[in-house]
């Protein structure tokens, strides 16, 4: 149960408890009804006083709540730190710096800019450097590695730092976007491409809600490496974490 859901039926039961007290002091719907029950309207009106009381004071059920949230954040937080560092080993033994590597949590959402399709909001970092800084996008489909893993619903990997050799000026990108296509330059213009062809080495795997639909996804980068990260180890652990977000919610990332 989700602590608002929790507090909803916390509050509610207070609410509850207080509108019968109400009707007991104003004698509503009849005087009659309340003086029939006899002894046992003494005995209602003081329950519901203990329990508007525990309710009020305690809210039992939204701390409960809590607690248990708390225990799958912790088992979550544990489980993807534990990925992200088998991941960072990997990246070590390809030669890239520990503190590089960046795993991502992205979520699909509807906002106002795209209230039907959504875009993709980040909603987890996970690095060991700060340097170089996250650089903030939010992606349609078709945008970026994470738009095109969005659009076709599967893994979508991608050697930024070769594609960036290819096509060093304006010139030559445009040229080569004209002639094979948005999807071959990740859907971005020349100024978002230098703006994010840093990262030179981009993975992400679907997270997938019971019907198989998207609803986010993980993502990877590292300056370089690609075709050292490009492996069974690595898709092993992004779709892994994957699986385990789409089963738990992105509540506890």
């Amino acid at each position: 149960m989700r602590s608002n859901v929790a507090r909803g039926i916390d509050r509610s039961v207070i609410l509850l408890a207080t509108v019968v007290l109400a009707s007991k002091q104003y004698e509503f719907p009849s005087e009659s009804l309340w003086s029939s029950s006899g002894n046992g309207t003494a005995a209602l009106v003081i329950g519901l006083i203990v329990v508007a009381g525990v309710f009020g004071a305690l809210s039992p059920l939204e701390t409960y709540a809590q607690r248990a949230t708390l225990g799958r954040r912790v088992a979550m937080r544990r489980q993807i730190l534990t990925a992200f560092g088998q991941l960072v080993s990997l990246a070590a033994a390809a030669g890239v710096p520990i503190s590089d590597p960046a795993l991502h949590v992205w979520r699909r959402k509807r906002t106002l800019q795209h209230p039907v399709r959504g875009e993709l909001i980040r909603v987890a970092t996970y690095r060991l450097g700060s340097a170089p800084a996250t650089r903030s996008i939010r992606p349609t489909p078709g945008v970026g590695v994470v738009g095109l893993c969005w659009r076709r619903n599967q893994e979508v990997g991608e050697n930024v730092e070769r594609l960036a050799a290819r096509l060093p000026d304006e010139q030559s990108y445009e040229a080569y976007r004209q002639a094979n296509g948005p999807d071959a330059v990740m859907g971005f213009s020349w100024a978002d491409f230098t703006r994010y062809r840093h990262r030179g080495a981009v993975f992400a795997s679907p997270i997938r809600n019971t019907r198989g639909g998207f609803i986010g996804c993980v993502s990877f980068d590292a300056e370089r490496g690609y075709d050292d990260l490009d492996c069974h180890r690595m898709w092993h652990e992004l779709n892994m974490l994957c699986t385990i977000i789409g089963q738990d919610g992105f509540d506890n990332v």
